[in-house]
């Protein structure tokens, strides 16, 4: 063997050692763990003393100390799984609006991803598995026309499910989608109520409580206290959902 190719394998060996000397010494480690739909990173640290979780951009980390049995955790997990899968999904179409939208991009639609993409020989929108296929002129409005027909039968059933729980389903009119910008649902003195097309690329705990708001209507046509006292009632979290459609709401609309 050549003195240079001795050499050459010993810096290998070295850097080999100062490596694993380096990994060793943060006391640290990962692997990944599926709760429920959801994959959770989970980090030991020997320097850590207690069970953690955090949840950024749409990803979930634990974070646990090393001498920690993977049954506590597992169990911590298990428990906080409903918590987890809220706040991931949020967070995930959170990100996925944030930008303007264009051929080709994905769009977030019921709880649903679907990938947008321009048919030349497409007269109307159309759609297959997981992809929405739309006529390349004015792409925009056809979406908008395409979301603003699939909609109406959920946004019907969640007004109507939520108006039955009020005891005020005798008291509701038609059920329309909107696309103005001003707001996202309005309830009339007739009954009559209207949910944005928009509000289908939100998260979907985010549309239930506008149409909650809405039907909630149908007992107070104002803001009361006695009109909120409806609300939560029936959803007590609703104030993470106004917080939400107040920082988010402007992404959901497509770009004039």
């Amino acid at each position: 063997m050549s003195n240079a190719l001795m050499v050459a394998l010993s810096l290998v060996r070295r850097a080999k050692s100062r490596l694993a000397a380096g990994v060793a010494g943060s006391g640290t480690s990962a692997a990944v763990w599926q709760i429920g739909d959801i994959q959770v990173e989970l980090r030991r640290s020997a320097r850590r003393r207690t069970l953690g979780l955090q949840v950024k951009e749409g990803r979930a980390t634990a974070h646990a100390p090393a001498s920690m049995s993977e049954t506590k955790i597992r169990a911590f997990l298990e428990l906080k799984r409903d918590w987890l899968t809220r706040h991931v999904r949020s967070q995930q179409a959170t990100s996925a609006v944030q930008r303007g939208v264009h051929l080709g991009d994905s769009w977030q639609f019921l709880g649903e991803t679907l990938l947008l993409q321009a048919d030349s020989a497409a007269k109307k929108p159309y759609r297959l598995v997981g992809t929405l296929y739309l006529p390349p002129q004015n792409w925009q409005k056809h979406l908008q026309a395409w979301v603003s027909r699939e909609v109406l039968p959920l946004y019907t059933e969640l007004v109507t499910s939520y108006a039955e729980q009020l005891g005020a389903r005798a008291k509701l009119g038609k059920v329309r989608v909107s696309a103005t910008r001003s707001r996202w649902g309005s309830c009339t003195a007739t009954g009559d109520i209207r949910l944005h097309w928009a509000l289908s690329r939100a998260p979907l705990e985010v549309l239930r409580y506008v149409a909650l708001h809405e039907a909630a209507h149908l007992l107070e046509l104002n803001h009361s206290p006695r009109y909120w006292a409806h609300v939560k009632r029936i959803m007590p979290e609703h104030a993470n959902y106004r917080a939400w459609l107040r920082q988010h709401g402007r992404e959901l609309l497509l770009e004039e």
